[in-house]
Parts: C-alpha cells; sequence; structure tokens
C-alpha cells in the first residue's frame, strides 16, 4: 500500500489533537463547536434524511 505523506501528517496531528485532550470524544466535540463559533462562518444543518430499504432480492 502507498504511503501518503498527507494522509501521515493529518492523521498525527489528529493524535495529537486527541492525546491533547485525553481521548474525551466529549471534550473533542466541545471544543470543536467553540472553533466554529469562533470562526464566525455560517454552518448547515440539514435534518437526517430517512433510509428507504431496498427489497431484498429473493
Amino acid at each position: 500500500m502507498l504511503q501518503d505523506s498527507i494522509v501521515e501528517e493529518i492523521h498525527r496531528i489528529r493524535e495529537e489533537y486527541a492525546k491533547r485532550l485525553g481521548y474525551d470524544l466529549n471534550k473533542i466535540c466541545e471544543e470543536m463547536r467553540q472553533r466554529q463559533a469562533q470562526a464566525g462562518r455560517k454552518a448547515v444543518t440539514r435534518m437526517p434524511r430517512k433510509l428507504r430499504l431496498q427489497p431484498q432480492a429473493a
């Protein structure tokens, strides 16, 4: 499999970020919400779509 330096860098940064917040998903989400609010950009929230089940072949 190819090694991609950009993907490796993203993984490294993500790991450092999670480690800094103690791998606590609630803390990570809260910080992301705060950063998003401070960015001053408009965010779009979409309603979840209902799943349509496909009939199974017999």
